[in-house]
């Protein structure tokens, strides 16, 4: 058995973030519009996932949000393109945000599906993206929302959309 020559490394990554768990009781006392503009201007720190992949907030008004994220070589599948996980995040954060942005105080909601389509390839020359959501229809137990994102030429990479069970409780137990 030949031995595999090793990968030189000279990329690494360090992941940063705040646990959320000190801020939730206090979270579900704002509208999803207020939590999320919280995000936006930096009151609140950003939920851990944001950090591994550089999302942030860019705008956020009632049913619509737009984000960015910076792809890199961290997110490579096997054949050197962005993997499809990172896509599908980013499209259910938007989707995801889009319906957050709509709920009064006390309530929450969750993903209870998503459908992507992959358009075109993302790689870390694409540099950042711009993701897009907004609601189609908002209901009492669920809602739907829609999503895409374009690379900095405008042109459309994948599109999303999603049903969002909507959680009369509050923070998730």
């Amino acid at each position: 058995m030949t031995p595999q020559p090793e990968v030189p490394t000279n990329r690494s990554r360090t992941i940063h973030y705040q646990s959320p768990e000190a801020d939730k009781k206090t979270l579900f006392e704002r509208t999803g519009l207020e939590q999320l503009r919280a995000l936006v201007d930096g009151t609140v720190s950003p939920p851990p996932i944001s950090s591994h992949i550089g999302l942030e907030f860019i705008s956020v008004s009632e049913g619509h949000v737009v984000m960015t994220a910076q792809p890199d070589e961290s997110h490579y599948n096997p054949i050197g393109s962005i993997h499809g996980g990172f896509f599908a995040t980013v499209l259910d954060s938007a989707c995801g945000c889009a319906v957050h942005s709509t709920l009064p105080a006390g309530v929450g909601y969750t993903s209870l599906e998503i459908k992507v389509s992959f358009l075109r390839p993302i790689t870390a020359e694409t540099g950042t993206v711009t993701a897009h959501g907004w609601v189609t229809r908002r209901g009492k137990s669920a809602s739907f929302a829609e999503a895409d994102i374009r690379d900095s030429e405008g042109r459309v990479l994948a599109t999303a959309s999603s049903t969002c069970l909507i959680i009369q409780k509050g923070p998730a137990q």
